[in-house]
């Protein structure tokens, strides 16, 4: 198996496109025909990273956050980071992969992971995307239109939520008279024809248009194919950010504090206290989320966890909602454990004896300082 095989299977669940504009996900360094050993799970790239990846024989790495953000100007691997890294990669013969934006916004992703690990139920996305479904309408002669809607359906279409294969159907009746030059697949040329046709309608992500179209036009047995694109504004609910739930049973604030340093393993965190003294309603954004604080709040959540939150965001939050700062590393590195289980699924259903391995260290800069003395 190659890389690119194993990217595609989780690029289906994670597309790329649906990542911030601006972030650099995909591959990072290497090759994407690469025949693939074993695979590194990890949050970020390090040099024991990649001492791990080699001591385990894995040639292929998955990382959450990009090893190249921003455009590298030189490779200078004496005074540079990642260039030296970059040069690691490239003598050791390791493809590198990164999933950032395109990970945190799709379901089941960080937010989702973060707010299972809390025990959330009920969970939904706290903010979901808009603007990036279409919807195709094409006029399908009767016997035809099951292999046009199930070769749409292949190419990435009727996909709403947890449904797939969705479509409607309206029949009616089509008018055409070809010229002289035309070959119609149904009646004859220079005859006014009347056909009994279905307006199959399907909607279709953005970043599966072409795919889906191409599907249609090879599949439809019209020489001449009637066909309507509508951009919608609706909301998607398979894509968003952040994710909101419930805890079974409502708990005191201090309760919760307790329940949120015992679920992520963690002993230090940042907070203030809300307006409530039981929290029930929990919102929750995996790195740096705090421009969801006012969707959070609007949507009646009465603790909302993140990471990396200034000190003026406390002080407005103070008394308004239970706000924590979990960590940027403590509230991503859960989705490993999602990104393993899908991996190994796809590789066992493949017999593949290729195997999957998390960095079994921390890759988190951050330290604190406990002064025993004060």
């Amino acid at each position: 198996m190659i890389c690119s095989e194993i990217i595609k299977y989780f690029e289906d669940w994670a597309p790329k496109e649906i990542a911030w504009q601006k972030d650099n996900v995909g591959l990072q360094v290497g090759s994407l025909n690469r025949k693939v050993k074993n695979i590194l799970l990890s949050l970020e790239l390090t040099e024991p990273v990649i001492n791990y990846a080699i001591k385990k024989d894995c040639n292929f790495i998955f990382t959450h956050h990009p090893l190249l953000f921003n455009p590298l100007k030189k490779i200078d691997t004496q005074n540079d980071k990642n260039s030296s890294l970059v040069e690691s990669l490239i003598k050791n013969d390791i493809t590198l992969y990164s999933a950032h934006t395109n990970l945190d916004f799709t379901s089941g992703g960080v937010s989702f992971e973060l707010a299972k690990l809390l025990k959330l139920n009920k969970i939904e996305f706290l903010l979901k995307s808009k603007e990036n479904q279409i919807k195709i309408s094409v006029f399908v002669p009767v016997n035809a239109v099951e292999n046009v809607a199930f070769a749409m359906f292949e190419a990435g279409g009727g996909i709403i939520g947890e449904y797939k294969n969705c479509s409607f159907r309206t029949q009616g009746k089509g008018t055409f008279q070809g010229s002289i030059k035309s070959n119609p697949a149904v009646g004859r040329k220079e005859n006014y024809e009347t056909v009994d046709e279905i307006k199959l309608e399907v909607l279709v992500n953005s970043w599966n248009l072409n795919k889906v179209i191409e599907a249609l036009l090879k599949t439809h047995p019209y020489e001449e194919i009637a066909y309507d694109i509508y951009k919608l504004d609706n909301e998607n609910p398979g894509y968003g950010a952040g994710a909101i739930g419930e805890l079974e049973f409502p708990m005191k604030e201090t309760d919760f504090l307790n329940h949120v340093a015992e679920k992520l393993k963690i002993k230090n965190f940042r907070y203030v206290l809300g307006k409530k003294n039981k929290i029930k309603k929990v919102a929750v954004c995996g790195g740096a989320g705090i421009d969801l604080l006012k969707t959070a709040t609007t949507s009646g959540a009465e603790a909302f966890i993140t990471a990396d939150i200034k000190y003026h965001t406390f002080l407005d939050s103070d008394g308004k909602i239970l706000l924590i700062d979990a960590g940027h590393y403590e509230t991503e590195v859960p989705v490993l454990n999602v990104v393993y289980n899908r991996l190994k699924s796809f590789l066992d259903s493949k017999k593949s004896d290729t195997r999957i391995f998390k960095y079994n260290r921390s890759t988190n800069p951050i330290h604190f300082y406990n002064n025993k003395g004060a």
